[in-house]
């Protein structure tokens, strides 16, 4: 028996894609979502996995909120590399399950890892 805890945020930022070839090698900027599930498999005696709160306030320290994102980053700030990031930051925390970034209402990618 699990569960499985949803939390999502937004942060806005510019990047551009190094190396790609086309609109997105020129710094332009997102509202991007970021969506975390952690997987619990015990509630605590009042019957939470999680406190919706910790995640939350942990999610909002890991976003890198009205940045360029190519200058705090050692990669190329794609979508798929920021949710691998932001698994990492959050993995020390809390039992993620996969992290999801959107950059748009439909374009997104998401990161786990296979266990």
């Amino acid at each position: 028996m699990s569960w499985i805890l949803r939390v999502r945020d937004k942060f806005q930022a510019a990047h551009f894609l190094k190396g790609y070839e086309g609109r997105c090698e020129n710094i332009h900027g997102h509202t991007f979502q970021v969506e975390v599930a952690i997987k619990v498999r015990e509630l605590d005696d009042i019957g939470l996995g999680i406190d919706f709160t910790l995640i939350k306030k942990t999610l909002a320290e890991a976003l890198p909120d009205h940045t360029l994102l190519n200058d705090i980053y050692d990669f190329n700030p794609s979508a798929e590399n920021l949710a691998r990031r932001l698994y990492e930051i959050l993995s020390a925390s809390f039992p993620v399950q996969s992290v999801t970034v959107w950059e748009s209402e439909d374009a997104s990618a998401t990161y786990s890892e296979d266990r």
